[in-house]
């Protein structure tokens, strides 16, 4: 845990998501403690003794890859290390957003500050200095297979250590020869074995799974909330919820889901109004919201605890134990995130899917109360009908990107490499399937809100009552047509600026109410 003092030491407490984030945003401070320096020093030390001693030591003393079986004499095994970030620098595309560059940035200096990668105490203040003055270097998204590390973004995370390669510095994109200029830094003189501490790692595959857990974590909460609308508005049944259902197949997913639209539902006029309706059952979309929701939820833990691992392993290559024993290992292979990534893809793109058919669902006109396509005056108007044909186009479009790219596997390094994770490939995918469900859910929202409006003058429970009144600030009731992409804009600035969420807690805390539910801790902590 972090101390009062908002203060994380880097390399000797636990890393989180949410720390890691805070760092990020600067809300926490990340500092390498008295004992991490210690640990750090005594690497470098064992480093330099092997470079002494003339033992062929892979990455220190030894050419990379298939040139492992080169010895490196002693004079050259510092130009090794410059050339390693040099040669390795060959991303391509656009560069990934600012914010996970400093991730990576705080992911790489907590694992080297553990003290098994012979890395420079300088070189960990350089990054540090990077981090705290949010100078952050220009990383290419693509160009890494997720094996050996991801070898190509984070060379270019770490050129500008050396005097190359480009960074932002306050707002703006420049060479890092006139950060230089501006700064006074000179370029630092790597050691034996730092460029490949530096390259070697899955901090890229890492950084992106931490916003994959946050942007997913929110889809997971607005699908709740805004499925516990629809059901209310379409006037579902409230038995598919009970805790005597679920008790029965106790999946951690469907119980926290069941349990919390159970409690968004509590009080509302409109489920009490039809409690004894002839309606024997509710079409899968609002029924299966605990199974299709609840296995989303399930995903999203597993991945969380994964990430929480890598978070705060050591994955570099080689690693120096003590100066008997360094080991050429695999622990920069991205396969544990890999796959898990492309679970929470397929996740994702579920989520969006059973969202967009209860927005269909929505449109037929077959709730009692609820006209066809959202609208009275249909023909002239052609109501919500084509907002469902921007939910299809999306949730097609992401079930296109649900092939697994852990599934793939091409041979780099002349063989060397022969079996690669394509982790880095999943994650960005993910990322942008988390997108697209962002916007899915948007629309649903709308709609579930247009819905509620013909169920006047019945009222809502207190809390989703103040869910349609903070889209109403927002996005006002359509009579007629209009351009509707200006609603879904607005849907979208409250989806991922977790307006409805904030809302809600505020509610809760103001009239002392709870949506915790059993497995609460497990769902909303990361």
């Amino acid at each position: 845990m972090v101390s009062s003092t908002q203060t994380f030491l880097y390399g000797e407490e636990e890393l989180s998501c949410n720390i890691a984030l805070s760092i990020a945003t600067g809300s926490v401070r990340g500092k390498l403690s008295d004992t991490a320096r210690k640990r750090v020093r005594s690497s470098q030390l064992v480093v330099e003794n092997i470079v002494e001693k003339g033992e062929a030591v892979y990455g220190i003393n030894t050419g990379f890859g298939p040139l492992c079986s080169t010895n490196i004499s002693k004079e050259e095994t510092r130009v090794l290390q410059t050339n390693i970030l040099k040669s390795h620098s060959v991303g391509v595309g656009k560069p990934i957003k600012s914010e996970l560059a400093k991730l990576m940035l705080i992911l790489k200096i907590h694992a080297l500050a553990r003290g098994y990668s012979g890395i420079a105490e300088e070189t960990l203040d350089r990054i540090l200095w990077h981090i705290e003055n949010d100078v952050i270097p220009i990383v290419p998204s693509q160009g890494s297979v997720g094996a050996s590390g991801d070898l190509a973004p984070l060379a270019h995370l770490f050129l500008p250590l050396i005097g190359f390669g480009q960074v932002y510095y306050e707002g703006t994109s420049i060479k890092t020869g006139e950060l230089f200029r501006i700064t006074g830094l000179k370029p630092l003189e790597l050691g034996p074995k730092e460029g490949l501490a530096l390259i070697n790692g899955t901090q890229f595959n890492t950084a992106h799974a931490i916003k994959v857990l946050d942007k997913f974590h929110n889809c997971l909460t607005h699908a709740d909330i805004i499925g516990a609308m629809m059901v209310e508005g379409l006037q579902g049944s409230i038995k598919p919820f009970y805790s005597e259902l679920h008790g029965l197949r106790p999946f951690k997913g469907n119980i926290h889901v069941a349990e919390r639209v159970k409690l968004l539902l509590k009080g509302s006029e409109i489920m009490e109004n039809h409690i004894d309706c002839e309606r024997v059952q509710d079409p899968y979309s609002l029924r299966c919201i605990p199974q299709v929701h609840g296995a989303s939820r399930n995903t999203w833990l597993h991945l969380k605890e994964l990430v929480q691992i890598e978070l705060n392993a050591v994955t570099d290559n080689p690693i120096i134990i003590n100066e008997e024993l360094t080991i050429s290992g695999g622990n920069f292979h991205g396969q544990p995130l890999a796959m898990a990534l492309d679970y929470a893809c397929l996740a994702a793109s579920e989520l969006g899917n059973i969202s967009d058919r209860r927005i269909y669902l929505a449109l037929e006109g077959n709730s009692p109360g609820v006209p066809k396509l959202l609208m009275e005056d249909t023909g002239i108007n052609s109501g919500y009908m084509i907002l469902q044909y921007t939910t299809a186009a999306l949730a097609s479009e992401n079930k296109g990107l649900c092939f697994p790219s852990s599934a793939d596997s091409i041979p780099t390094s002349m063989g060397q490499e022969d079996h690669v994770s394509m982790g880095s490939i999943g994650a960005r995918k993910a990322l942008r399937v988390l997108g697209n469900l962002e916007k899915i859910l948007a629309i649903e929202l709308l709609t579930a809100t247009q819905a509620f409006e013909y169920r006047k003058p019945l009222k809502s429970g207190i809390l989703l009552d103040e869910v349609h009144k903070e889209v109403r600030k927002k996005v006002a009731f359509a009579k007629k047509d209009r351009v509707f992409s200006d609603d879904i804009e607005q849907g979208i600035e409250l989806v991922k600026n977790q307006t409805i969420i904030k809302r809600i807690k505020e509610v809760c805390k103001k009239e002392h109410l709870s949506l915790e539910t059993t497995y609460s801790e497990e769902f909303e902590n990361y």
